[in-house]
């Protein structure tokens, strides 16, 4: 009986029998890399995909990068949040399956910007009665596994100070009013004159990232560069500003964010 619980006999994703003894409760074709997040048009600062190039200026980049908008110097990700990666990050951060962070990890690899030089990865921190709620921090397991392929330190220097009001639902102008201030530098952390790898699961409007990059700036990082697993495609009108939370049973009703 124990046995059957630890290793479950069906994939959790697609049902299939599951052949061989693993930690982890998904099949090896539902755990195959998704195709990664393809556009002809990228803001060449924060990589949000566009339909077209209109949306950006002669230099490349998007309205909110224009503006100054984004606290963080660039982003990456690798796939977009949608079809069984979406089905994957459900199961690890709402299915309480741990274990996944070692696959999704070496899923997200490709798109690490080896071109970069970081002095040290920091999770995106999330608010402690959240953490409670969920036993863990899903960006925090996420940055152990590229910590640990990269030979990155991994720091966490930053905390969310408060919880935030959903950010599902919201616009994009709201979201960045409703997490303005919710971070702050731990005492004696100091970040000053380094370059930061901030990693999160899914990156969605970016105001949480923003928010989060413009704390490590104005504590002294140099750099601050975002690195997610996945993020919403925002050229698809029904993932547009809404696909992220909704079915979290710790946000649904909670004063909580992403």
């Amino acid at each position: 009986m124990l046995f059957a619980v630890l290793f479950p006999d069906d994939c959790r994703l697609c049902g299939s029998p599951l052949t061989e003894v693993s930690r982890v409760p998904v099949c090896a074709a539902c755990l195959e890399p998704p195709e990664p997040l393809e556009s002809e048009h990228f803001c060449l600062h924060c990589r949000t995909p566009f339909s077209s190039s209109h949306a950006l200026d002669e230099e490349g980049r998007c309205g909110l990068c224009r503006l100054g908008l984004n606290g963080f110097d660039a982003a990456y990700s690798f796939g977009p949040y949608e079809g069984r990666l979406r089905e994957l990050v459900h199961l690890f951060k709402y299915g309480g399956v741990e274990t996944l962070a070692g696959p999704l990890g070496s899923m997200a690899l490709p798109a690490f910007p080896r071109g970069e030089r970081f002095d040290v990865i920091v999770p995106m921190p999330m608010h402690w009665l959240r953490r409670w709620r969920r036993g863990f921090n899903q960006a925090e397991l996420l940055a152990r596994e590229i910590g640990r392929r990269t030979g990155l330190p991994i720091e966490n220097p930053i905390r969310r100070r408060r919880a935030t009001n959903p950010q599902a639902n919201l616009s994009g102008s709201q979201r960045r009013a409703n997490v303005a201030g919710a971070f702050r530098m731990k005492r004696r952390a100091s970040i000053r004159g380094r370059r930061v790898l901030l990693v999160d699961d899914v990156f969605t409007t970016g105001a949480s990232a923003s928010a989060c990059a413009a704390t490590l700036k104005r504590a002294g990082a140099q750099y601050v560069a975002v690195f997610a697993l996945a993020r919403t495609d925002r050229r698809h009108a029904a993932n547009d500003l809404k696909a992220i939370d909704e079915t979290d049973p710790l946000t649904v009703g909670a004063t909580e964010c992403m």
